[in-house]
């Protein structure tokens, strides 16, 4: 049985040992979010944060900060949704092992969510300024719900299954929101909240708007998973939890019932005001634009209400481990959406969405032996049309058949497959001025940039090199070249002065500089970046530095560059301009003053000593 609540999740965690309670008053100003992200960082338990000081509300975290946890939470609920996503797959496995689901008809039944008039949440009442105010990084716009549950549903179709549940942040003060009447909303492009806001508009009406923060763990999942348009997430959740979801309607408004707090208020879907900044996945500040204002009606509570919250910043956190188990549910489901498609890899470590892997098939003229991407291409387009992986700025494709055993998860393995096999002048496919994701500001404006897609077949083509050849000379400005991975090399270049992407520019001219004989053209990437020492430490730093900073069409340059027929490619390494440009976004530093204290808390005899 699934948890209904936050307090019986915490309960069972401090039972079980995986949950730590701090009594010490904690501030939810900066204090508690590092102690969040260093508990995270060192594989430790939840933390309860009983005396948060500002607010009479409990406070906890890292809930899912391992697989581990998440796995006990859920329970068996992961086991049963599992094997209703066998019968989409395959309906006909009922047929063969109909013992294996007997318990499918329950699971089912739980996915219909259930109408009452009353619940824990409605106990109380309180004001948007009496709840955790809780400010992640310095330069934050001010405090953020990090886990809500954001429900809306379309004003031309209204109703639970028809609804959308989405994890929209949302800023509880600070700007120009009237303290406890206006909070701000922020969703991203390709959101379903979207499609119900345009409705409202067009309508002239008001969008009703109800933001759930805690209750059963299922229904914060719910509001990560990538379902197809139409698929209610609160029939995921119901399925995951193995009970209805129960919802009343008060005021106009529906209310999660088992949730431990809900705000409910309308959106004026002509009105905006600035939100932000606020520190994101991407490991930057996204700044500060006009997005919707919801005007508070109320704001409920149980009795026994606790705040669950995450801390979001450059990978891997806590979101991680979402991401792990949205893969593992909806794996098997991608070939029946996709066709051909076999495997998918959002990559978190370079954000999510700059990054993407997959592993298609070939299966066009299969008397000729594969030596150009055929399929691979019509799966690129599939792939990229569909959802939040639209996103996608660089996408990575190889086919199956090539290496059967091959992991989409082995970074290192798939980066080597992918260069091992690609033909710089023909592999290469550009989309310009096209959208991409809203935290990512290494486009020419909010929503706006362009993709790759890279789709290598075949026998390998070249040998990796898996050092730097000491013969390397490089031109007045470049140096410290440093391997990151076997066939990518990283190189220091000059600091990024002006937005120049003519011929004329830095990379455009160390290209013309190196030429078709250079020994660096062994490497089939090259990454320009302020700090190849950095670049090169680790893969998380090569994948962070190399795709959160570059806008493809901008910044992708080659060795013996040409373009025929519209199509460009060329005929030595792929150069990636990985600096820092004027118009990114700042990156997420800590507070040192709030890392000192944090330091103090640590030290033997403090609430934090030995967790870190």
């Amino acid at each position: 049985m699934g948890f209904h609540s936050t307090r019986a999740c915490v309960e069972a965690l401090e039972r079980t040992g995986q949950l730590v309670r701090i009594e010490q008053e904690i501030d939810p100003h900066l204090e508690a979010a590092e102690i969040q992200r260093r508990v995270y960082d060192a594989g430790g338990p939840a933390i309860l944060f009983a005396n948060v000081r500002g607010s009479r509300f409990p406070m906890v975290s890292n809930l899912f900060g391992s697989k581990a946890r998440a796995r006990f939470i859920f329970a068996d609920a992961l086991e049963a949704v599992s094997r209703l996503v066998e019968l989409k797959v395959d309906p006909t496995n009922v047929l063969r092992r109909p013992f294996r689901y007997l318990g499918i008809p329950r699971t089912v039944l739980s996915m219909l969510p259930r109408s009452v008039r009353d619940g824990a949440v409605l106990a109380g009442t309180t004001r948007i300024s009496a709840l955790p105010q809780l400010k992640s990084w310095p330069d934050d716009g001010g405090p953020f719900i990090t886990l809500p549950q954001v429900y809306t549903e379309n004003p031309d179709s209204p109703g639970a299954m028809r609804s959308n549940l989405g994890m929209y942040r949302v800023q509880l003060g600070g700007n120009a929101y009237v303290r406890d009447q206006e909070i701000g909303l922020h969703y991203q492009i390709h959101r379903g909240i979207g499609v119900h806001h345009q409705a409202a508009a067009k309508r002239g009406e008001q969008l009703p708007v109800s933001i759930f923060v805690g209750g059963p763990p299922a229904m914060t999942l719910a509001a990560v998973m990538p379902l197809p348009e139409g698929l209610s997430e609160l029939a995921f959740a119901g399925a995951l939890a193995r009970r209805r979801v129960r919802l009343a309607k008060v005021d106009g408004h529906v209310v999660h019932t088992d949730a431990d707090f809900c705000i409910t208020g309308t959106i004026d879907p002509s009105a905006t005001k600035p939100e932000g900044p606020f520190g994101d996945h991407l490991g930057y500040y996204s700044l500060t634009h006009d997005f919707p204002v919801l005007t508070v009606n109320k704001v409920y509570h149980r009795a026994d209400a606790i705040w669950p919250f995450t801390v979001v910043g450059r990978p891997p956190q806590e979101d991680t481990v979402f991401g792990d188990l949205i893969h593992e549910l909806t794996g098997p489901v991608i070939p029946t959406v996709l066709p051909g498609v076999r495997a998918v890899n959002a990559v978190d470590a370079s954000g999510v969405h700059p990054l993407l892997l997959a592993i298609g098939s070939e299966r066009y003229v299969p008397y000729r032996e594969r030596n150009e991407p055929q399929e691979l291409l019509t799966q690129a387009n599939a792939i990229l049309g569909q959802g939040q992986m639209s996103l996608a700025k660089v996408l990575m494709l190889c086919a199956h058949e090539d290496d059967p055993e091959l992991d989409i998860h082995d970074i290192q393995a798939f980066f080597a497959h992918i260069f091992s096999r690609v033909d710089l002048r023909r592999d290469l496919h550009f989309q310009t001025r096209t959208t991409m994701d809203t935290l990512d500001y290494s486009g020419h404006g909010l929503n706006q940039g362009s993709k790759l897609v890279i789709a290598a077949v075949g026998k390998p083509i070249r040998t990796l090199p898996k050092g730097v050849p000491s013969e390397l000379r490089l031109p007045a400005g470049f140096d410290h070249a440093r391997l990151c991975m076997p066939g990518v090399l990283a190189i220091r270049g000059p600091a990024y002065a002006t937005g120049d992407d003519s011929d004329q520019g830095a990379i455009r001219k160390l290209c013309l500089a190196l030429g078709p004989d250079h020994p660096i053209n062994a490497f089939p990437l090259v990454i320009v970046v302020d700090d190849a020492e950095f670049a090169a430490r680790t893969q998380n730093n090569f994948l962070w530095v190399a795709f959160t900073r570059v806008n493809p069409a901008v910044d992708i340059d080659g060795i013996g560059a040409f373009t025929q027929h519209k199509h460009w490619g060329c005929t030595g390494s792929l150069v990636l301009d990985a600096r820092r440009k004027p118009h990114h976004a700042p990156p997420l530093l800590e507070d040192p003053k709030v890392s000192t204290r944090v330091d103090t808390l640590a030290q033997p005899g403090g609430p934090l000593h030995g967790m870190f």
